[in-house]
């Protein structure tokens, strides 16, 4: 008699406990380099000041009452509500096994910790504070590109899925 395994896909695996750890780990390490540059930020550098002159990638010092390029400005406690519901759906869907691909769900730790990230402002200040400067772009942090680079893994991974077309994910 021939032992049968299930085979499962990438792209149905279920979280096991070794991959939510490291999941955890990507989105608490976002959420601490986020919280750490704002901090250094706000000891730092003058509110309005930007360093080096000059230079096109800068420092500078913002903050931000609204959403992503400065969208919807002073409606903090409704972006704040909004960004726990979103918290809620990353995980959700962290958890769900048609996520279950690796770089979707390092895409969506990402995800979560920016997200996680920029609440934590939204609560405890009122507004995000915003740092990285480039020419022809607004202000971001480090939560902003965490949340981007996870959008962009999520999209990869979707795009670039070579399942046949029509075949389950279970």
């Amino acid at each position: 008699m021939t032992d049968v395994a299930p085979v499962i896909t990438e792209r149905g695996r279920r979280l096991g406990t070794r991959d939510a750890v490291w999941l955890a780990c990507i989105a608490a390490s976002v959420i601490a380099l986020d919280q750490l540059t704002k901090w250094i930020i706000r000891q730092t550098i003058d509110f309005g000041e930007s360093v080096p002159e000059g230079w096109p990638i800068r420092l500078v010092y913002y903050t931000n009452s609204g959403a992503a390029f400065g969208l919807f400005q002073g409606a903090g406690t409704l972006l704040a509500f909004t960004s726990i519901i979103g918290v809620f759906a990353i995980i959700i869907y962290v958890l769900s096994p048609a996520f279950g691909k690796p770089l979707m769900r390092v895409g969506l730790a990402l995800m979560l910790g920016g997200a996680i990230g920029n609440l934590i402002d939204r609560v405890a200040r009122g507004e995000v504070d915003d740092f990285l400067k480039v020419p022809h772009w607004p202000a971001f942090n480090v939560a902003d590109s965490a949340i981007t680079i996870g959008v962009l893994l999520l999209l990869w991974t979707l795009i670039t899925d070579d399942r046949p077309e029509g075949q389950s994910s279970s």
